[in-house]
């Protein structure tokens, strides 16, 4: 059996296609066996990973490819960057907790949300993006068609699920009580990383509901990250720069008026 075969039998693609260079690059270096073998195997985990991230990546449906390294945090300097460092190390995602941001239209939050899946995804873990919209939508149809606890299965799976947008349009109390029932599934079981241009205090009229809403926020933020951004739209600035934009000074409050907190993660 060739050298050919013996990568086909082992599947290792990557290496296969550029075994000529990486023996190439060997003689010239003057490698010895082990430092070759080590580039070799170091090239087919290298291609093996970045086909697994597209893969997941693609699955993701991201609106598009957003990272943490891409963020202006001079324009937003109300965000705690020590905290958005910390949540960068998914240590959340490994303990199922979940991530709440807060904060007006344009602030930065669905870019945020956006990079931690990013960063999710090249960690190896399953990611999903959805608009609230969406997801309601998706919900809605399921239950119609009689397959509503499949589709609320389906959306358990994902490690990282990101809902954006909540807040932007009003809930009937039945997609309340769907949503509800999605994150009662997901609840200690996976990590949800929600945006929201509403306070806490107004979920109860986003929900249609105070109620349910209590009951979402219960489970929401037991075990949470909540990143509240204060500041004008990033969208907006270089049309407020040449004045066709009024300036503002609208500022969205978070639930207890900090710009980040920790609720107790204590059983309770």
């Amino acid at each position: 059996m060739n050298l050919d075969q013996l990568l086909d039998r082992l599947k290792m693609d990557h290496l296969q296609a550029s075994l000529d260079t990486l023996c190439e690059h060997a003689s010239k270096k003057d490698l010895n066996y082990r430092e070759f073998l080590e580039q070799a195997l170091a090239q087919e985990w290298g291609g093996r990973h970045q086909k697994g991230l597209d893969t997941r990546l693609k699955q993701a449906r991201l609106p598009w490819i957003k990272t943490l390294e891409q963020f202006d945090f001079s324009f937003q300097p109300s965000i705690d960057r020590k905290l958005v460092r910390e949540l960068s190390g998914l240590g959340f995602v490994e303990r199922n907790e979940n991530v709440i941001l807060l904060g007006p239209p344009g602030v930065g939050k669905t870019h945020l949300a956006v990079a931690l899946g990013v960063k999710a995804a090249e960690a190896g873990h399953r990611v999903l993006f959805m608009t609230l919209d969406r997801l309601v939508s998706t919900l809605v149809k399921a239950r119609q068609e009689n397959r509503l606890d499949r589709q609320l299965q389906q959306l358990t799976y994902p490690k990282v699920l990101v809902l954006d947008e909540i807040g932007y349009l009003p809930m009937t109390r039945e997609e309340a009580s769907l949503f509800f029932r999605l994150i009662n599934r997901r609840y200690e079981r996976a990590s949800t990383i929600l945006t929201s241009n509403k306070s806490f205090m107004d979920w109860g009229e986003v929900f249609g509901d105070q109620v349910i809403a209590t009951a979402i926020l219960d489970r929401l933020l037991h075990h949470s990250t909540t990143l509240n951004i204060k500041g004008e739209s990033y969208r907006l600035k270089d049309k407020r720069k040449a004045g066709l934009v009024p300036g503002t000074s609208q500022q969205q409050e978070g639930s207890d008026d900090t710009d980040a907190q920790k609720p107790d993660t204590e059983n309770g």
